[in-house]
């Protein structure tokens, strides 16, 4: 079974694009095994519960506000209930109908994909020229996003699971896995679309990092 987590604080505006969309990937007429999509509500105080209620997937609350830690229990709901794989995406963005398929024909024990800035918003062209400039979108980059990153539940478990930190998160796990000898695929075809909002919810997130190039 592939678990999916997802990590929200105060997505009620974006839930519901996010939810479409890993609804249909979880649905690809080529993928033969079945998906449970998780939301882990962290210390919202809008309207994100209502919206997830809204569709067949299923919900935890915490209030920790912290990315680490509300990873690491989703996947711990994820694991309790036989996952296998595990996929991790943020509730501001909408993964490729073909995300879970294509995470699965990489066969490898983590896969690390790309992030496509799909709304660059008010962020004039110098600042999108100065990332793209920077960014590799390709097979064999080097970049590590929580909205793009899946594992297998083995691999996983002898990687000590995610820190219980605020930001990069994502960065260490990674780094786990390498110490464990896990293979990595850095691949740029599990595609996820994110927008270039500044209202970050994790600070030395990707928000921060798009203001730095203001």
């Amino acid at each position: 079974m592939i678990g999916i987590v997802i990590p929200a604080h105060n997505e009620e505006q974006n839930l519901d694009a996010c939810l479409t969309a890993l609804l249909d990937a979880a649905a690809h007429p080529q993928l033969s095994v079945p998906v449970r999509i998780l939301v882990v509500l962290d210390s919202c105080d809008d309207g994100s519960a209502s919206v997830v209620a809204n569709y067949p997937v299923h919900s935890l609350a915490l209030q920790v506000r912290n990315v680490g830690r509300a990873r690491a229990a989703g996947v711990a709901w994820q694991l309790a209930r036989g996952a296998t794989w595990l996929a991790c995406s943020d509730a501001d963005s909408q993964v490729a109908p073909d995300w879970l398929l294509r995470q699965r024909q990489l066969g490898a024990d983590m896969v690390c994909g790309i992030v496509e800035v799909a709304d660059w918003g008010a962020l004039d062209e110098d600042v999108q020229n100065r990332y793209l400039s920077a960014y590799q979108d390709r097979d064999g980059h080097r970049h590590i996003h929580g909205a793009n990153l899946s594992f297998s539940a083995d691999a996983y478990r002898r990687a000590g699971g995610f820190q219980d930190i605020v930001v990069d998160e994502d960065v260490q796990l990674v780094a786990a896995f390498e110490r464990a000898g896990a293979s990595i695929a850095w691949s740029s075809l599990p595609r996820v679309y994110t927008s270039a909002r500044l209202d970050c919810r994790a600070r030395g997130g990707f928000g921060d990092y798009l203001r730095s190039l203001l």
